[in-house]
């Protein structure tokens, strides 16, 4: 057992590599097709997802962490006594955290902390990853709370989308909705701010809108030493990577990130999606 268990859940969208690497305990969100349920990136990969969805007559939803899947990563690890830190999905997109606290409550002598990302894909994962790294360097099971809950100071995400239907139809549009109706064949460029989409501009193409993305983000961390730097996307893959290609020359990053938009995550910003997670703590 560890001597300090980091929990997410799939909205993180932290790569494989790395979930193996720290020990990562990811809880899976729940899609749900029609009359089918998955597990979000068990029962259904990102590739399996977005090839599916281009031929689909009906249109995926999503639902939250069950509180019983907190509870039975939990469980094992109370018992050996390990104290347990879950870093969730922003609460302004998703409940996960009320499941993540009716298991806590299940459990009222153990050592257990729930923080609120208000993030979501590498903006999560990245204070994950924060966590994670303070456990690797012996930090105290208190500190590695307290560089937690000061990660989402220094993360982002900006990201382009097709179109903003996908968002809107799952109630995730957050302040993007004033952009409705107005869009025609604009891409909207968009940011979680305060765990809430907001949008930044409309730019006429999609090229267009991705060029802009990458001046955005060097201007974001401009003038910051220490920079980590994701780039993620929904069936995007070219795209994504000549996108990290030219922010790593622009930025110097200490490390990038490669990765796809979770299933449960798509569902939300539709196929098409490509973006920029950064964080530039310590």
């Amino acid at each position: 057992m560890p001597e300090i268990a980091i929990i997410t859940d799939s909205l993180a969208s932290i790569p494989d590599e790395l979930v193996e690497k720290y020990g990562i305990k990811v809880a899976p969100q729940i899609l749900i097709w029609g009359l089918d349920t998955y597990q979000d990136g068990i029962d259904i990969s990102p590739n399996e997802f977005y090839a599916r969805l281009k031929e689909a007559d009906v249109m995926p939803t999503s639902s939250q962490v069950p509180v019983m899947t907190f509870k039975e990563l939990f469980d094992p690890l109370v018992t050996e006594g390990v104290p347990i830190l879950a870093i969730v999905a922003s609460s302004k997109l998703t409940m996960t955290i009320n499941s993540a606290e009716q298991a806590k409550a299940m459990f009222p002598d153990a050592q257990i902390e729930i923080v609120d990302s208000l993030g979501a894909s590498m903006s999560l994962g990245f204070q994950v990853l924060a966590a994670c790294r303070a456990v690797e360097e012996g930090k105290s099971f208190e500190d590695v709370v307290s560089i937690a809950r000061r990660a989402k100071e220094y993360t982002g995400v900006i990201f382009v989308v097709d179109t903003l239907e996908y968002l809107h139809r799952g109630g995730r549009i957050g302040g993007a909705s004033r952009l409705l109706g107005t869009m025609l064949d604009l891409k909207p460029l968009l940011e979680l701010q305060e765990g809430k989409v907001e949008a930044l501009e409309r730019i006429r193409t999609k090229r267009k809108a991705i060029s802009r993305l990458v001046d955005i983000m060097e201007e974001r961390v401009n003038g910051t030493s220490r920079i980590r730097l994701a780039a993620l996307h929904a069936s995007m893959e070219d795209e994504a990577r000549a996108l990290l290609d030219e922010i790593d020359l622009r930025c110097c990053p200490i490390e990038t990130i490669f990765t796809e938009v979770s299933p449960v995550l798509g569902t939300h910003t539709g196929p098409g999606t490509v973006g920029l997670a950064y964080y530039t703590g310590p």
